[in-house]
């Protein structure tokens, strides 16, 4: 039969239930939520769960207006309200007795197409759903997110034994085209594939830190971005899953794991009194303020990160790391290369990495074949699961599997004998290459061979296709002109965050050059961290500095130059927003015919910060697009509650915190599309390119601006005034936004009229030089740029 997913109910409103169902309701789908029942209020335990849904940090939500689609329940008296939904998901407390009874009721009410799901995170699938028909055993899987599922890539799908295969084969599709997950294939083995590594490499991880005596800052400082993971490294990660839960799932996973020849590192002596003392005292991390890390406040007011001393238990002030194998390669680029370096020097944090190291693929050999069949998923799971940027057997393949695997067992770690076979077999790596050093395909115990690499026919990647020279249709130090097929070219940015320089500029210029002689359409993205972080300040610090005004005057020229031509180019332009779009970012973003944007893309017009207003088309284009659809509609409509959005979005320097949420705020239109799938976004925005190929699509004409002129300026500056008077906002705030006022509602002119958009964009210029010139706006672009942060002066 065919799947298809119209409503999800959702059992259980805890932290995971609820982000399940905001990542849900984030794509439009209607979500059920039931729990157990209240005392007094039948769902009050629903409600709370919802409360604290809307005040997560990071933000679970993609926006408030998604509250909308949940209906809630609890599991006595509205457990019908379940019956019309396609998938249902299980995600209560881990006791397989409370699963199975649930499991009971639901086969009473569901449907014959209804598809069940557990979203434990370790307990047999198999198990759960004993005793239950074949028919609803055919329609019953695992599907394990992590938290928060709105941010973290892995969801593993862990078939029950009689789980249809075509089921299986939609939720793979279906929670990486839809959901924008990373989907691994996992065997129904004790913690599946993601919280099984995570266990067993942490606590030996720490482990080796108290045997060997180094602080909790040593081993944060060399098991983050070092080797390739994230900033909360090892104890800080602790902290943030929380101590008690990492301690919970380490005990509950010795006691499945019997025949585990590693399952003692869970019972580590030392560990387990670290972990005890923490308990025992209600340290778990974040969510009490203190665990392996606590906030003090120094001599002179600043914040203090101090960490536990694993042996002696007492909180330690902050000291510098520093370790000789560090310094000498921490600039390596390439992190397999990084790693490598590495462990092949002396010192203890190169005999910390290679413990954990040889340890992390010891056991990754020996789990392979248990807890998945395939290599791939064991990488893909750590990479997606805790945000690694190689899996083990990548990162054994980077620093040399042979001469790894002979140090291995010189220092007692077990390689799986399949190692050695495919090594005998002449099989070099575990992962087979391309002439560019591309992942083709992977080494495969089963058949003793290489086989196909299956690559996701969404995913474009830009290193690839530029290994192929005939791709690169132009390039300079900042940008590139790519050739994506099918008529489609790419302009991407490859400057430092992406920031916005003259290159970029000029590469723009080009693009359309040849968007008109040879493609039939354009879209402007790359595979950066950042989409682009805005201008180039330090250019403008220059120009400035040096009173080269007319410098500073040609680049905003250029800028609005290369917006407008972009806006209404003759064939189509399509934007691919991701990450961080800030200032001149956002106004690349609304240069397009279309956006297709990542729903992680947040969106920001915020030259405030540095004392200066949006200047290559800002202004102007969310005058365009929330002003003028209301003024257009009716002349006699206020136009100051939409105007007033607009200043303050610009003059707050608000960013959006999702593409949903950017919509609201204009930066995005109702005619854009959101991708759940980063790796799909490229694609994504080809096809809307193609789509308005051939469809025909007019190229949008410029439209008149409607300015609300002096009184409405003289409304918006007594506001500006009023915040300063009460504390809000500094003399130079009020100055900037006068400005700022100034350029929304049409400079001089008398009263409500239509001007055109290149009169709002000589305003927006006009405004910027006034600024620019001005020794506070000066102070605010250099402090930003030494310190990262704004200046108030």
């Amino acid at each position: 039969m065919s799947y298809k997913i119209n409503k999800v109910g959702i059992i259980g409103s805890g932290t995971m239930g609820s982000g399940i169902g905001a990542l849900l309701a984030g794509i439009g789908v209607p979500v059920v939520m039931l729990d157990i029942p209240g005392d007094k209020n039948r769902n009050s335990i629903v409600e709370a769960g919802l409360k604290r849904l809307q005040k997560s940090k990071p933000a679970q939500l993609f926006e408030e207006a998604d509250l909308s689609l949940f209906t809630i329940g609890n599991l006595e008296d509205d457990l019908h309200l379940l019956a019309d939904c396609d998938w249902i998901v299980e995600v209560v407390v881990e006791r397989l007795d409370i699963k199975q009874q649930l499991m009971e009721k639901l086969e009473k009410i569901r449907q014959p197409y209804t598809i069940i799901t557990t979203n434990t995170s370790g307990l047999s699938i198999n198990a759960i759903a004993e005793g239950r028909s074949e028919e609803f055993q055919r329609h019953f899987l695992g599907t394990h997110f992590f938290n928060p599922p709105r941010y973290l890539k892995l969801l593993e799908i862990i078939p029950h034994k009689k789980t249809d295969p075509a089921l299986i084969d939609f939720f793979m599709d279906y929670g990486s085209r839809v959901l924008g997950k990373g989907t691994v294939l996992a065997k129904d083995t004790p913690n599946f594939i993601g919280n099984r590594f995570m266990s067993i490499v942490g606590m030996l991880a720490i482990n080796y830190a108290i045997d060997h005596d180094f602080t909790v800052e040593e081993v944060d400082a060399i098991t983050g971005p070092l080797i390739g993971h994230p900033k909360s490294a090892t104890f800080r990660l602790n902290d943030v899953v929380g101590v008690d839960i990492a301690h919970h799932v380490a005990e509950n996973l010795y006691d499945a794991i019997p025949d585990d020849e590693w399952r003692e590192v869970l019972k580590h002596e030392g560990t387990q009194k670290v972990f005890s003392f923490l308990m025992q005292n209600n340290f778990l991390g974040s969510k009490t303020g203190q665990g392996f890390f606590k906030t003090v406040k120094g001599t002179s007011g600043e914040k203090e990160f101090w960490h536990l001393g694993l042996k002696d238990l007492e909180y330690k002030a902050p000291d510098k790391v520093r370790f000789e194998s560090v310094g000498k390669h921490r600039k390596i680029e390439n992190v397999g290369e990084r790693i490598k370096a590495l462990i092949n020097e002396s010192d203890r944090a190169a005999e910390y990495l290679w413990h954990l190291h040889a340890g992390f693929l010891a056991y990754a050999s020996q789990k392979m074949g248990e807890i998945t069949d395939d290599l791939v998923s064991i990488d893909n799971a750590n990479k997606w699961g805790f945000g690694h940027e190689l899996g083990p057997f990548e990162i054994w393949d980077a620093i040399g599997v042979e001469d790894t695997v002979i140090r291995m067992e010189k220092d007692g770690y077990k390689v799986a004998p399949w190692v050695r076979a495919m090594l005998a077999g002449g099989h070099p790596t575990f992962y087979q290459y391309d002439q560019y050093g591309v992942q083709v395909g992977f080494y495969d115990p089963r058949v003793n061979r290489y086989v196909s690499l299956q690559k996701d026919p969404h995913h474009i990647v830009i290193a690839h296709l530029k290994n192929d020279s005939s791709k690169v249709v132009d390039r300079n130090m900042g940008a590139s002109l790519i050739d994506l097929g099918d008529g489609v070219a790419l302009l991407e940015f490859h400057t430092k965050m992406n920031a916005l320089d003259d290159d970029i500029i000029k590469m723009g210029f080009k693009a359309l050059e040849r968007l008109d002689s040879d493609f039939d359409g354009l879209v402007i993205g790359n595979d950066g961290e950042n989409f682009s972080v805005g201008a180039n300040i330090m250019l403008l610090v220059m120009a400035a500095s040096q009173g080269a005004m007319d410098q500073v005057d040609e680049i905003i020229r250029m800028g609005q130059t290369l917006s407008q031509a972009l806006r209404y180019a003759k064939k189509p332009v399509v934007t691919a927003p991701f990450g961080r779009c800030l200032g001149g970012g956002a106004e690349m973003v609304m240069s397009g015919w279309r956006a297709v944007a990542h729903a992680e893309s947040y969106i920001g017009l915020v030259e405030f910060g540095v004392g200066l207003i949006p200047a290559w088309s800002g202004c102007k284009e969310l005058l365009r697009r929330i002003v003028n659809p209301v003024m257009v509609s009716s002349e006699n409509s206020s136009v100051l509650p939409h105007l007033q959005k607009v200043f303050e979005q610009i003059g707050l320097a608000k960013v959006s915190m999702s593409a949903m949420e950017a919509r609201d705020m204009g930066f995005l239109t109702k005619n854009d599309r959101i991708v759940l799938n980063r790796d799909h976004l490229l694609a994504e925005a080809k096809k809307e390119v193609l789509a308005l190929v051939e469809g025909g699509a007019p190229a949008p004409e410029p439209s008149p601006i409607y300015a609300a002129g002096r009184d409405v300026l003289a409304v918006l500056n007594l506001g500006v005034w009023q915040l300063r008077e009460s504390g809000y906002a500094t003399d130079y705030d009020m100055e900037i936004g006068r400005h700022l006022a100034y350029v929304l509602t049409g400079g001089d002119v008398s009263g409500p009229q239509w001007v055109s958009e290149q009169y709002i964009l000589d305003l927006e210029r006009e405004s910027f030089l006034d600024l620019v010139k001005n020794e506070k706006t000066m102070a605010r672009i250099t402090h930003m740029l030494e310190t990262g942060k704004p200046l108030r002066n």
